[in-house]
């Protein structure tokens, strides 16, 4: 059967999601963009895409592509078949940022990376299901609220700094309304004590498949207190009574956040790469 990369449109959802579904813990980043905005822009003034690879006329993977390269995500699987992909997408996209599988990730920064990136971390993608849950909770944590954004922004700052590396308030300027606006859609999670918050989480992405936390956060004089420990299967045991899953990617180096997890119940995954090219 012919090999062929085409950019997908409205009539290829089902193919997509049947794709992704496959797989739904490595895809779960995927799943919740497309359920959140669709396989194609509501309108021209956003600018995405999904690419994908047939074999005749079955999807064998796909790439989500924002901005022009500002943000790819491939699908888990074969890495040769992303190489396909982003082969074919070489003369348009320039890659600055990626996340996903290490072998699909490492194929797009061949083709779409011509210098040394940035930033370059390996993490192990950790999944939980309700029946592995252990017994740590805090009911102290909660959603955090508009007021809380002044006290909440530090910790967010602190969370792409340990991260990423970088200073999100110096790199970017729209940095505190991307926190508002998580905060306005109830994506993130903060713990108060004595009227100072401690600890934050965020659900990056979430589709009827499950849900991605990221930017677990502590602040440094609040560490080995346990919080990030009962926090986690707090949360985890409130998304879990109306999701099927959850994900948490960890960095290879980070053992201590990997024990928390594996305590809380989450089982270690395949290899992830976060790449940051500029």
């Amino acid at each position: 059967m012919p090999v062929t990369v085409q950019q997908l449109a409205p009539a290829d959802s089902d193919a997509l999601r049947a794709l992704l579904a496959k797989d739904p813990a490595h895809n779960l980043y995927l799943l919740g963009l497309l359920q959140e905005f669709g396989i194609a822009p509501a309108d021209h003034r956003s600018s995405f895409a999904y690419w994908g690879r047939f074999d005749g006329k079955t999807l064998t993977a796909a790439v989500f592509v924002g901005g022009g390269g500002g943000l790819m995500v491939p699908s888990a699987g074969d890495g040769s078949a992303t190489g396909v992909i982003a082969d074919a997408l070489a003369e348009r996209v320039r890659l600055k940022a990626s996340v996903g599988e290490k072998p699909a990730v490492d194929a797009l920064v061949r083709s779409l990376c011509p210098g040394k990136p940035r930033l370059s971390k390996n993490y192990r993608l950790f999944s939980v299901s309700a029946d592995d849950l252990g017994p740590f909770t805090n009911p102290l944590l909660r959603l955090a609220r508009d007021e809380d954004v002044p006290r909440l922004l530090p910790l967010a700052v602190g969370a792409v700094k340990e991260i990423h590396d970088r200073d999100a308030l110096a790199e970017d300027p729209h940095f505190e309304a991307r926190v508002a606006q998580r905060v306005r859609a109830k994506r993130t999670y903060v713990l108060e004590e004595n009227g100072e918050l401690v600890f934050k989480v965020d659900i990056g992405s979430r589709s009827q498949f499950g849900a991605e936390l990221e930017n677990l956060y502590t602040v440094p004089s609040q560490r080995k207190k346990g919080h990030a420990l009962l926090c986690l299967g707090q949360i985890s045991r409130f998304l879990l009574s109306s999701l099927p899953r959850l994900t948490l990617r960890v960095e290879e180096k980070d053992e201590s956040l990997a024990r928390i997890a594996r305590k809380v119940g989450y089982l270690a995954g395949r290899t992830q790469r976060l790449v940051l090219a500029e």
